[in-house]
């Protein structure tokens, strides 16, 4: 006989809110509010896991499917979903006050919900750079946070060290696919070398027009000069940006590399209306939107935390509200997804395409 409690394991699920001791008679209802939201997050984070893998399993073929790109977006729509899903259960947090809270905040110390393995995973999983990671306060590194109290492996460490051992990130094999977009003809450095002098040929054209106008609405002359400035230094932005001439460090083979994906964003978000290009156009889209909705969550967790407790120091010794800012400043992952935002160019000013029948769909005669 099958049953919906057996299906979803039901007793065994509400068997689990009792905290160090296991005793929940032993709690209070604050503290089992807190238990509980914290478990929720955790099943929120399994299922993004699972959707994340699957969309990074699928560009890591070569190449990537046309017809598998519905189920990459898929995955990622539920993604900002689930995030977005998310974020209002900190309001429930919010009814605990700070009183409630401190009654038995001390006994956490020095658990942390830094120490949730599932949130590091879905960040390595993403790709978030190492470089860009903040300490959480006495530990020398992230993984460090992971151990237990006594210093001894963990499941949290073991978990998280299989997830850095089992293949390339999300943004890694996204990144691979783009590089390999067709542009304007084949997929090779020369096409997207020149579609990318055409673009920035645009951008210029475009920004002049823009230098015009402000000229005939500017106030005055320091008006005029400084908007002057501004403008061309978005023409210098994309020169920059198109030629991956802002970022140090790189030897020939990464520039090229950065070259020919940046040229893609921009070849896929100019023409997103050709048939062909509409789904790359929307996983791109859809992948901006799960970072958003990552950077919401945290800006948001931040907010509750600085609510029910101030600026107080965190149980794990980080620094609490500012460590939790500082992560939702810092922890981008998508950078040039983002960046190409402010280059793009309105429709009648991006370059013609020599290929455009390539992109539209092919009817058999």
């Amino acid at each position: 006989m099958r049953n919906y409690w057996d299906y979803i394991k039901v007793e065994e699920l509400l068997s689990l809110q009792g905290g160090f001791d296991n005793d929940e008679s032993k709690l209070s209802n604050d503290e089992v509010v807190f238990i509980v939201v914290h478990q929720v997050y955790e099943l929120w984070f399994k299922l993004i896991l699972r959707e994340l893998e699957t969309a990074r399993d699928l560009f890591r073929q070569n190449p990537v499917p046309d017809m598998k790109l519905a189920n990459a977006a898929t995955s990622l729509r539920r993604v900002v979903a689930l995030f977005e899903q998310a974020v209002p259960h900190f309001r429930v947090m919010e009814t605990l006050t700070t009183r409630d809270y401190l009654d038995f905040r001390d006994r956490l110390i020095p658990a942390s919900g830094f120490q949730s393995a599932q949130m590091r995973e879905i960040e390595i999983l993403l790709g978030l750079d190492d470089n860009l990671r903040i300490p959480l306060g006495r530990e020398g590194s992230y993984m460090a946070a992971l151990r237990s109290s006594d210093g001894s492996a963990s499941p949290a460490l073991a978990r998280v060290e299989h997830r850095r051992e089992s293949g390339p990130s999300f943004k890694a094999v996204l990144y691979d696919w783009l590089s390999r977009t067709p542009i304007d003809g084949p997929a090779t450095q020369e096409s997207a070398e020149r579609f990318a002098r055409a673009f920035i040929a645009g951008h210029e054209k475009e920004i002049e027009n823009r230098i015009q106008l402000a000229k005939q609405n500017a106030l005055t002359p320091d008006d005029i000069a400084r908007l002057e400035q501004r403008y061309r230094a978005e023409i210098k932005f994309a020169e920059r940006f198109l030629q991956a001439e802002d970022e140090e460090g790189l030897d020939d083979e990464a520039r090229a590399f950065r070259r020919r994906l940046r040229a893609a964003i921009v070849f896929l978000e100019s023409y997103r209306e050709l048939p062909r290009l509409a789904w790359p156009r929307e996983v791109i889209d859809l992948v901006i939107a799960v970072e958003q909705q990552m950077i919401i969550w945290r800006q948001r967790h931040a907010r509750m935390v600085e609510r029910v407790i101030g600026r107080r120091t965190g149980t794990g010794g980080s620094a609490g509200v500012d460590y939790l800012d500082q992560t939702a400043l810092r922890y981008r992952i998508f950078n040039d997804l983002w960046a190409v935002r402010t280059i793009l160019l309105r429709k009648p000013s991006v370059p013609l395409l020599s290929h455009e029948d390539e992109y539209r769909f092919r009817v058999e005669d």
